[in-house]
């Protein structure tokens, strides 16, 4: 490798020299020649693959997923079974008496009811207070095992989380679960103290039979899932359209009242008398009065 630099002043050229100079150093330290690293790069070029590529080529083989899927493929298959109730619950949350209202407004309160592990609420009383009103029914399953419902009162906000007011637990009675249907004010507990924050009147009765089947869904799952009702229950009210009002019939004009009216008024033409009349649905003394008004 010779490389033939001018000496010129004109054409000498530094940067090329301080390049030339740089190679030499390197060269000479690697020991190596022209010929030498030529053939270095040559056979760097040898081991590039020529030809057609693998499928495989710069693809990353999931591996993991893989194995999982051949995992999931030997697992047993098992269906969603409903679990294990007794039959159906029905509790109707009538109204409280609340012996305080908290806050500076009146109390927007609403019930939350707990049976097992599910979870209902009632509409919400809007100014409510202290003797709020729902008239609220709630169809739940009865797990085996579960003889008690917890009831809780809260008062709805809006710029802050809802306030737990008052709360207590209701023993199902046994001879609810006979058939009967039982009524009773249960008192409630709260910052006044145990059941010393009012009464709330709740109605329970119990049938046999679950809920429809159209209730539960067969999932093709590792382990059951046990869905939970929505937290929020929003009432339906159906409103029919508002009656009619009967059209007003029109008064039946006599010629003799018209004529004593326009005596008393010789003024005032017939038509106006007539008119009048009309709207005033016949009755002479607003008639009268009218045209009094009138003549003024």
């Amino acid at each position: 490798m010779h490389i033939n630099i001018c000496k010129h002043p004109k054409t000498f050229n530094r940067k090329l020299y301080a390049l030339y100079i740089f190679l030499l150093l390197i060269l000479t330290k690697m020991g190596l020649t022209g010929d030498e690293m030529a053939e270095r790069s040559e056979s760097h070029w040898r081991k590039a693959m020529i030809g057609p590529l693998p499928d495989d080529f710069l693809r990353v083989t999931n591996v993991q997923g893989s194995n999982n899927k051949r995992t999931a493929c030997r697992l047993p298959v098992s269906q969603f079974v409903a679990p294990n109730h007794v039959g159906r619950i029905s509790i109707t949350c009538a109204q409280a008496k609340l012996v305080r209202n908290y806050g500076i407004t009146r109390m927007d309160p609403y019930v939350r009811i707990r049976v097992g592990h599910y979870v209902y609420e009632t509409q919400t009383d809007p100014n409510g207070g202290k003797n709020p009103r729902w008239n609220r029914v709630i169809q739940s399953q009865l797990p085996a095992g579960v003889n008690s419902i917890y009831v809780e009162i809260y008062d709805e906000c809006n710029f802050k989380m809802d306030e737990l007011i008052a709360w207590c637990e209701i023993k199902v009675p046994e001879r609810v679960l006979l058939g009967e249907t039982h009524e009773q004010w249960y008192s409630l507990s709260g910052k006044q103290g145990e059941g010393l924050e009012g009464a709330i009147d709740v109605v329970l009765s119990f049938c046999n039979q679950p809920m429809p089947s159209y209730m539960y869904q067969a999932f093709q799952m590792p382990s059951p899932l046990l869905m939970v009702p929505s937290v929020r229950s929003t009432p339906v009210y159906v409103t029919s359209q508002p009656p009619i009002p009967p059209q007003a019939v029109p008064a039946q004009v006599t010629e003799s009242e018209l004529q004593q009216i326009k005596e008393m008024f010789p003024n005032i033409e017939m038509d106006v008398v007539k008119t009048v009349f009309e709207a005033n649905r016949g009755d002479k003394d607003a008639t009268i009065t009218s045209l009094l008004q009138l003549n003024e």
